[in-house]
């Protein structure tokens, strides 16, 4: 962070740093976890003052909708789950963000935490584009209750509609475009972005989509079937899936984070949400050097097209 404050300080740059990532608010954190005997997160608290101190101007703000609000770059230092809850925050107000990993694997950073400098003088230099990353907009409709609007969320990796409790499976029937698919017990079944093609979906068996392709992907987890199998369909698809009115109620989560309760009977449908989350582009590696390094996956004899 220092390095950071340093380029901005230099070039008159304004930081805005939200509140729960700064060293004040860890320390809060701190005793609470000690209250209640967990370990507390791994985290790299902000601490403003000091920042001040090297000459950058430092405002503090709330996590809120609204926070980054007049921002040009929402930058992000952690891994993909800080990531996703900065996503959170850009989402609304449409600002660009771009990560730089200080976790284990980071698949949504755009940089190592070892071209910090070079990221920053592209970012005050402007010499960065910025992409649109598909992102999903989740709906939760339960017919017993007809008076009751539908919950609506987002979400940029995936939503996993799963059994809300570790007791059986859960009775679902999947559905592509008004059409039934396949009815099965599973633990859940996951609606991911090529973005999230990585993340869950890939934990659960689905294949790896690269992240400039437009599609979605349906994943079923631990299921109990014959036919459930991962699906691509086209980005402009209405996914749903029904959970069985006799059976178990379920949970919906958005990128892990935004959770909505879907009782038994109810339908979740998942469809392309015209609004992006704006991804900044540094002419990092190809994304398949990244798949490469980040998997560590084998390449040894590889000699490319001969000329």
């Amino acid at each position: 962070m220092d390095a950071i404050a340093r380029h901005c300080a230099a070039a008159g740059v304004r930081l805005r740093v939200v509140d729960h990532d700064t060293k004040a608010r860890e320390q809060q954190i701190d005793v609470v976890h000690v209250a209640l005997e967990h370990n507390p997160p791994e985290s790299h608290p902000v601490d403003p003052e000091h920042l001040r101190r090297i000459g950058a101007a430092v405002e503090v703000t709330s996590a809120i909708p609204a926070s980054a609000e007049g921002c040009e770059v929402v930058i992000v230092l952690g891994g993909d789950g800080t990531f996703l809850r900065a996503a959170e925050l850009a989402y609304p107000a449409q600002v660009p963000v771009l990560g730089i990993n200080l976790g284990r694997i980071g698949f949504l950073a755009e940089a190592e935490a070892n071209r910090i400098d070079e990221v920053m003088r592209q970012l005050i230099d402007r010499d960065y584009r910025v992409e649109p990353r598909m992102t999903l907009d989740v709906t939760v409709i339960d017919p017993a209750r007809p008076d009751h609007p539908p919950v609506r969320s987002w979400a940029l990796n995936e939503v996993a509609i799963l059994n809300k409790t570790n007791n059986g499976v859960l009775e679902l029937v999947t559905e592509v475009d008004g059409r039934p698919v396949s009815a099965f017990g599973a633990d859940g079944v996951l609606v991911s972005t090529p973005t999230g093609s990585t993340a869950y979906a890939f934990s659960a068996g689905g294949p790896v989509m690269w992240p400039d392709l437009e599609a979605m992907l349906v994943v079923p987890s631990n299921a109990h079937a014959l036919f459930a199998r991962p699906l691509v369909t086209s980005p402009r698809s209405r996914i749903a899936v029904e959970i069985d009115k006799g059976g178990r109620s379920a949970v919906a989560l958005c990128d892990g984070r935004r959770r909505i309760d879907v009782p038994a009977g109810a339908r979740v449908e998942v469809v392309r949400s015209d609004r992006s989350v704006r991804w900044v582009r540094i002419d990092s590696d190809p994304f398949t050097d990244r798949l490469v390094t980040k998997f560590d996956l084998p390449v040894t004899g590889w000699r490319g097209r001969q000329t």
